[in-house]
């Protein structure tokens, strides 16, 4: 397939980015909602954490499955029939009359959205030069983060004038509409090509993408890094200004949302400098080699900090964490087109696994360290510091494995 006009490839653009916006809101908004629930349907706060958790296994279960369906099928087809799902997903969650309704809601919430980033980048990997999708790459990912804001403050404005239930109807429309939009503006799919593509010699499955030199050296750094990032943005740094601290309940609800405000600002000025960047690093590598440290030092100024880091320093940690969002179309390019579905959505799988791990490992480590003794912030101090431990090691490997092996790497042609 050639590459989309600019005129044609700002509509698609639009169209995937109406998508990821919803299901960015659809992913942040329960933790919005939390209060009401648990009132409402009596809920204890290990149902609360079930309910979220619920969202990424459904996410999760579809990642594998995802990769193949996108490179068979295209996004089009694909990103249409999952969010479907995703509508299903927000009716039973409206109309629910106890736990176990909202939980479902939730799981066919999370596998509904779980293609709207990855049917976009593995459509940007055909249609558009490896500077266009690092740069759209970028702005989808604002698009994400303007999503995750409008579920904190706007929602709490609207909850009290339209009630939840009624707010899950019109994310059902709104959903309904997406999908229009891109049934229209999307291209469809070759499938024809595809299938003579595979059959000249590009293997099935997932070992390929596995076993690949550029893959095994990124995947630690998804895993710890991005996945970190995730962890921090969506759940760790709201305790962490309350309980070490010391923020009101209020002022850790306005601080993750200067966070999400800043991530958003953060991934808009990546897309207007990745070009010059591009050029002047000569790739992707080069420039998360670079700026990642940055990212280290941030966390190891927190830790020291400690009760005088609040949600400035938390909002300075993420974006300085957003070089490694680079790391997903320099996975897409470093692989033939016929295989970018597998690949992206094979390392989405381990970002997701790193937000789980971390999430629950952080909670772990303050658990076990005040069961041995320590106050709560020296507690919340050494569990971040097991964290960064295993973010420096991340990126050690990715700087070893650079140098050992003559892996592919993102270059301006």
């Amino acid at each position: 397939m050639s590459l989309l006009a600019r005129r044609e490839a700002i509509v698609v653009f639009l169209a995937f980015a109406v998508a990821y916006f919803l299901s960015a809101l659809l992913r942040a908004i329960t933790a919005t909602l939390a209060p009401t629930l648990a009132q409402e349907f009596t809920l204890q706060a290990s149902d609360l954490g079930l309910l979220a958790g619920g969202y990424f296994l459904g996410f999760s279960a579809t990642q594998l499955p995802l990769g193949q369906w996108l490179d068979r099928h295209g996004p089009r087809a694909v990103l249409l029939g999952f969010l479907g799902v995703a509508v299903a997903g927000c009716l039973v969650f409206s109309v629910a009359t106890g736990f176990s309704g909202l939980l479902a809601g939730r799981v066919l919430c999370g596998a509904g959205v779980s293609a709207c980033l990855m049917a976009p980048l593995t459509g940007f990997r055909r249609w558009l030069d490896p500077t266009a999708q690092l740069r759209a790459n970028s702005w989808m990912l604002m698009t994400g983060s303007f999503g995750m804001v409008a579920s904190t403050l706007p929602v709490q404005w609207l909850l009290p004038v339209a009630g939840w239930r009624p707010l899950f109807w019109a994310l059902a429309v709104l959903l309904v509409l997406a999908m229009g939009l891109l049934a229209a503006s999307v291209p469809r799919w070759p499938v024809a090509r595809l299938a003579g593509s595979v059959g000249s010699g590009v293997p099935a499955g997932y070992g390929v993408v596995w076993r690949h030199p550029y893959f095994v050296r990124l995947a630690p750094l998804g895993f710890f890094v991005y996945g970190g990032m995730v962890a921090v943005q969506t759940l760790w740094a709201g305790p962490w200004m309350q309980r070490v601290a010391g923020y009101t309940p209020l002022e850790a609800a306005t601080g993750l949302f200067w966070i999400n405000l800043s991530m958003l600002g953060t991934f808009w000025a990546w897309g207007l400098a990745s070009p010059w960047l591009l050029r002047r690093f000569g790739g992707a590598d080069p420039i998360m080699a670079a700026g990642l440290p940055l990212s280290l030092l941030v966390l190891a100024g927190i830790l020291l900090a400690g009760e005088q880091a609040g949600g400035g320093a938390w909002a300075l940690y993420c974006v300085s964490c957003t070089f490694v969002s680079l790391s997903q179309p320099a996975v897409a390019l470093a692989f033939p087109q016929e295989l970018a579905g597998r690949a992206l959505s094979a390392f989405n799988l381990v970002i997701f696994g790193g937000v789980f791990a971390v999430q629950w490992g952080i909670g772990l480590a303050v658990d076990a360290g005040m069961a041995l003794g320590l106050e709560t912030v020296p507690a919340f101090q050494a569990a971040m510091a097991g964290h960064l431990a295993c973010c420096a090691a991340a990126y050690a490997w990715f700087l070893w494995r650079g140098q050992r092996h003559n892996v592919v790497q993102t270059a301006i042609p």
